[in-house]
């Protein structure tokens, strides 16, 4: 329901006094520890216990193959994520937060000798009418992240770059869908173009990803666009050319959920050439491409087969509440999937058989990625809530949970509240995908959220939090709330800085280990987007209608 902005600025005022009133007499932030119903070791597969059987959420999944409802699925060739093999061969960042464990935003280590921003270059890009209601959709929103990579000579030579951008020795490219409907391809050096946009005409909030060796884009519009013949649908291109090669997923008749959006950032599994993409109409699809790429004419084809869908319903959800669909993107770990919903459910899916093999329910809308971290040979996951369903009614405050999970068994490890607020649908809690500590690093035994309308309404905190307790080991302030999610950047001897973005458009650069502010530049307009770093640069968007490029020194 659509409000005045004047009765949004009195409610805004009503909440301020009331959070402050309410510190007096209550914590902010609680932690709960909790045991867990059996022992689990490294190689353990995933299943459900008693506390995470699937049936106390009332899940039940449905299956589509190639257009016809089946009752069970094996899939031709079985999909294996390697937990000792990267995700790509590639230099650069080639989906959201990096990787099937969406482990970081960051490639290669950067020298950081005064820990401080230096130079900047920006690049202009606009604003799309909206679908519905008044207004546009301008710059870069959430979750807004670039994709980088520092491209092969062979690759160079196939694709559409200008001759300039062909023969340049070393040329790392950032590919940045946003929200005015335009992927724009810069060369982070200067932030010139190194090959022409493509326009599509629909709001790109989602960072799309890259194939891990081919070069294949994938985007997902967030929302409709301005006629009806824009649709939200999914895509993906060649970059070899710019041709459209396929599109899917728009007005799906299987959905479940009316409203299509694909803010997720897909997988691809190269081994067997297949892609996974959550949408947020509550369906999981899956498909093999059959890519054929030949460099010396610069030409991809894809011939899509083995089209999977599963749909789900859950006991809570509906139209009006505790929505279906994913919006945030999945982990992967061996032939497991793990995705979070808008209803606070968290899933594990046997990606080669497309069961839901666990259910935890986490209790809000979940717009943050899971993280996977693996610790004593065990895989774990970090996740939070943005602040929604529970929400109370009428000043929208509530305690928001973070978790540490166990991704075998799905059982909770601890979780940390933080006393947060809602306006006028703009999210307080966690929108943000956590930083994890790298292994060897100074940082290594932190996980580093960012909590948006606490302790006042328009404030926010960085916390970091010790990986085993779930302790709190430093606390930021920040001059205002943050949706966009922090980046660790790591030093050639693990020493780790925090990039972070803030709603009124600081850049922050903070300590690691302490917390500490070490600069801060102010980009001019709301930092939805998520940075993403590639050695010494930085490359984030801004609601402002601009790029910008920021050197790390």
């Amino acid at each position: 329901m659509k409000t005045s902005r004047i009765f949004r600025i009195f409610m805004m005022a009503l909440d301020t006094f009331v959070l402050a009133f309410l510190r007096l007499f209550r914590k902010f932030t609680h932690l709960f520890a909790y045991e867990p119903s059996e022992e689990t070791l490294g190689w353990d597969l995933p299943h459900a216990t008693e506390l995470t059987k699937p049936e106390r959420l009332g899940i039940r999944a449905e299956l589509e193959v190639n257009g016809e409802r089946v009752e069970s699925y094996s899939r031709s060739e079985s999909i294996y994520f390697d937990p000792e093999q990267p995700y790509t061969d590639m230099e650069g960042i080639v989906t959201f937060r990096g990787d099937n464990f969406r482990s970081g935003g960051a490639y290669g280590t950067a020298t950081l000798r005064a820990r401080k921003f230096g130079r900047s270059w920006d690049f202009d890009t606009g604003r799309l009418e909206k679908g519905y209601g008044h207004g546009f959709w301008t710059g870069s929103g959430w979750t807004g992240q670039p994709l980088i990579v520092r491209w092969s000579d062979e690759m160079k030579r196939a694709m559409n770059l200008t001759p300039a951008k062909k023969g340049k020795k070393g040329l790392v490219e950032a590919v940045y869908s946003t929200m005015d409907g335009n992927v724009y391809f810069l060369d982070i050096e200067d932030g010139s173009l190194t090959r022409a946009p493509i326009s599509v005409g629909l709001p790109f909030k989602g960072a799309g990803a890259l194939h891990p060796s081919l070069p294949l884009l994938h985007l997902g519009p967030g929302d409709s666009g301005p006629s009806e013949d824009l649709y939200a649908r999914a895509y993906l291109y060649s970059l070899t050319d710019g041709e459209k090669l396929l599109e899917y997923g728009g007005r799906d008749p299987f959905a479940l959920r009316k409203f299509h959006g694909f803010d997720s950032s897909p997988l691809f599994h190269e081994a067997t050439d297949t892609l996974i993409e959550p949408g947020e109409n509550g369906i999981l699809y899956t498909m093999k491409l059959n890519t054929a790429f030949d460099p010396v004419l610069g030409k991809l084809t894809i011939q899509p087969s083995e089209r999977v869908k599963l749909r789900y319903s859950t006991s809570r959800s509906s139209e009006e509440s505790y929505w279906l669909g994913m919006e945030d993107s999945a982990v992967a770990w061996k032939n497991y999937l793990y995705i979070a919903d808008n209803g606070g459910n968290l899933l594990c899916i046997n990606i080669n058989t497309m069961e839901v093999v666990w259910a935890q329910d986490v209790a809000d809308d979940t717009n943050g990625s899971p993280v996977l971290s693996i610790e004593g040979g065990v895989p774990y996951l970090y996740i939070a809530t943005s602040l929604h369903w529970t929400a109370s009614p009428r000043l929208k405050l509530a305690d928001v949970p973070i978790f540490k999970i166990n991704a075998v068994t799905g059982e909770y490890v601890w979780r940390r509240t933080y006393f947060c607020n809602t306006i006028a649908g703009i999210s307080g809690g966690i929108q943000a995908t956590c930083a994890v500590g790298r292994p060897g690093s100074n940082i290594e035994d932190l996980v580093i959220f960012p909590v948006a309308r606490t302790p006042q309404v328009r404030a926010g905190i960085l916390v970091a939090l010790d990986k085993q307790t779930g302790r709190e080991v430093w606390r930021t302030k920040l001059k205002r709330y943050a949706w966009s999610s922090p980046v660790a950047v790591y030093d050639e001897n693990g020493n780790a800085v925090i990039v972070q973005g803030d709603s009124v458009g600081n850049l922050y650069l903070i300590d690691g280990a302490t917390g500490e502010i070490l600069d801060r530049m102010a980009l001019g307009s709301n930092i939805e987007a998520t940075p993403a770093v590639f050695e010494n640069t930085i490359v984030v968007g801004t609601r402002g209608q601009k790029i910008f490029g920021i050197r790390l020194r």
